[in-house]
């Protein structure tokens, strides 16, 4: 577990990615959560700890941690019709198993996963609250301290998002009873709330936010209401699949992102997940209200979502972070890699995000979901002063890093390299990754291990 009492760490960072660009020689001090001074031009000191290419710790602002325990299991050809509806049926079954040590031994695999790919913090978007009979625990945050102890072992930041969800379609329809696990009124959610401030308790950098599940799970009245219960970010799925939009429009005549922004305060405070289906007066109200887009590519990919519209987007200077949703691949690269090629894919071009010519893209990626993923998580960002002291250092002998320079080795990284390319990640100011493998990687994944085997042995 990591020391309670903070101390200084001091880097020398060989080249180092600061806001303003590339530096050499940099000293990087940190003390406890936050780094204190960032100095490029000057030598190392003794004790100092020698880095090659360091960059800032990236954000994931969007898992589902439990769901890598079903990672792979859902990949059955043949079925009619086969689509994100029913990998969720599938998914509920899964979680209809889930007991709290199981939900913690899963989660921490997850985030030592999260931290070898070079992510440095989590949005835990968190909706498994209740046993399986749909009862509350008597400690109704129960769940929630297990992803908030899974966080605090691997030494990942924590965003954590309780969901409320309370309906299982839109105009309040009644939930169905594969959803028992999930449901709550906004009096059992502010309870909720109360638990999962005490979970974060000696997490002196964890952030508290609240997700509304989506509007197909929330009515207006709720959401109304929920706002209030708590002032950090705020997020949500929504226009995710086109059946949604659709059963939106029946039931409003408004599509999803608009009939939000019509009945909720959209500012910054929030990120909207997927945002997948959108035309463009929804990304012209996205855009003004400076709200993040929260875009998770491998699971978009992976569930058949679509493309969000991410050129015109991006060209209006518009704000978005990446996450790993589903967790059914963890890499961090991937997701920034993966946002690029389904533009590519589709536009029959190459470079097509990056605004400006000559500009490298997979700099432009990552530094566009650093920000993005910091203000959807409620926290700072870069290699400066006053920002997490989450460092991230590449292998420059990585056969994808030889011989790089600058942007290249970002370009390398994201398009070029697969394990290994990150080869330490300090979070908080302490290492967890070395040489590529987190610290704890192997007695955390004995305990995945057990807790999975129990898991798919009920469930069958």
């Amino acid at each position: 577990m990591p020391e309670t009492t903070a101390s200084t760490v001091a880097f020398h960072a060989e080249h180092a990615l600061l806001p303003q660009g590339w530096a050499r020689d940099v000293r990087i001090v940190g003390h406890g959560n936050t780094l204190q001074e960032v100095t490029p031009g000057v030598p190392a000191q003794d004790g100092d700890i020698a880095l090659s290419i360091a960059l800032p710790g990236l954000g994931n602002l969007h898992s589902h941690a439990f769901q890598r325990g079903m990672a792979g299991l859902t990949e059955i050809g043949g079925r009619s019709g086969d689509s994100f509806w029913s990998w969720r049926e599938l998914m509920y079954r899964f979680l209809a198993h889930l007991q709290p040590e199981a939900v913690q031994a899963i989660a921490e695999q997850a985030y030592v996963e999260m931290l070898e790919s070079g992510f440095t913090r989590v949005g835990e978007f968190h909706y498994l609250h209740h046993a399986a009979d749909g009862a509350p625990y008597a400690n109704r945050a129960e769940m929630a301290a297990r992803v908030a102890a899974a966080a605090q072992g691997s030494g990942i930041g924590l965003t954590l998002l309780p969901v409320f969800y309370a309906h299982a379609d839109f105009g309040g329809a009644p939930p169905n009873p594969a959803q028992r696990r999930l449901i709550h009124d906004v009096d059992g959610f502010a309870d909720l709330l109360a638990g999962c401030r005490q979970a974060l308790r000696g997490q002196d950098d964890a952030v508290l936010g609240i997700a509304p599940h989506s509007l197909r799970a929330v009515t207006g009245e709720e959401l109304a209401a929920l706002l209030p219960l708590n002032t950090g970010p705020v997020h949500i799925h929504i226009a995710e699949q086109t059946r949604e939009v659709d059963a939106c429009v029946a039931w409003s005549g408004l599509r999803p992102v608009r009939w939000l922004y019509e009945h909720a305060p959209v500012d910054a405070r929030w990120c909207l997940v997927h945002a997948t289906h959108v035309d463009a007066d929804e990304v012209q109200r996205m855009l003004a209200s400076q709200a993040v887009v929260g875009l998770c590519p491998i699971t978009e990919a992976n569930l058949g979502d679509g493309l969000f519209p991410m050129p015109a987007f991006a060209q209006g200077g518009g704000r978005f972070g990446v996450g790993s949703d589903s967790n059914v691949l963890i890499d961090a690269a991937e997701e920034l890699r993966l946002l690029e090629y389904g533009q590519r894919l589709q536009l029959r071009g190459r470079n097509v995000l990056a605004p400006q010519e000559g500009v490298s893209s997979g700099r432009w990626l990552f530094q566009q979901a650093l920000q993005g993923a910091a203000q959807a998580l409620g926290v700072g960002h870069g290699l400066q002063a006053g920002a997490p002291a989450d460092v991230v250092e590449l292998d420059p002998q990585h056969p994808a890093l030889i011989a790089r320079e600058g942007d290249a080795w970002l370009d390398s990284w994201v398009f070029a390299a697969r394990n290994g390319a990150v080869r330490s990640v300090w979070r908080g100011g302490r290492q967890w990754v070395r040489q590529g493998r987190h610290l704890h990687r192997d007695v955390v994944a004995a305990r995945f291990a057990s807790a999975l085997q129990g898991v798919l042995k009920a469930a069958h």
